[in-house]
């Protein structure tokens, strides 16, 4: 496994009375403060050497997020997809609700503005938002819409 290369993630989602809706969280940070369409994540994070990846998803949701991930059921495993950056996403679905307005992030510090010697701290994720599938692939990384699908797919009758 090569650092960097591999995160783990949750695919939070409710049943409301129009559908499912599943929880997209929108990077933080100057580079992505003016991005939407195609720049939503879902709260995933590095996994460490030797971790398992469950144990990945879960705690980086907790730390981007600020909530404890549901355990009333199992985590649904949503499987695997690979970034146009290279990295592979793995994700687990899993049934819960939050309220967006009271998340949490943990911060990142970097230079910035750039080459200016000075560090600035920004959170990992600057929102966190409910949507409907159809929208949470328009918004998301493109491949991470094939998660949205797979767990349509897993619901579905």
């Amino acid at each position: 496994m090569t650092e960097g290369r591999e995160s783990a993630g949750i695919l939070l989602f409710r049943h409301t009375d129009e559908g499912i809706e599943v929880l997209i969280a929108h990077p933080g940070g100057p580079f992505w403060q003016s991005r939407e369409t195609g720049a939503w994540t879902l709260p995933k994070g590095e996994v460490e050497p030797g971790e398992d990846l469950l144990t990945t998803a879960l705690r980086e949701f907790a730390e981007e997020t600020g909530y404890t991930p549901p355990s009333a059921s199992p985590p649904t495993p949503l499987g695997s997809v690979r970034l146009k950056s290279g990295k592979t996403v793995h994700a687990w679905a899993v049934e819960g609700d939050l309220d967006p307005d009271r998340f949490t992030s943990n911060t990142f510090t970097m230079e910035w503005p750039p080459r200016s010697g000075k560090a600035a701290e920004f959170p990992e994720i600057d929102r966190v938002s409910w949507a409907e599938p159809e929208r949470a692939r328009q918004l998301l990384n493109p491949a991470l819409g094939a998660l949205v699908d797979r767990l349509v797919a897993t619901l579905s009758p």
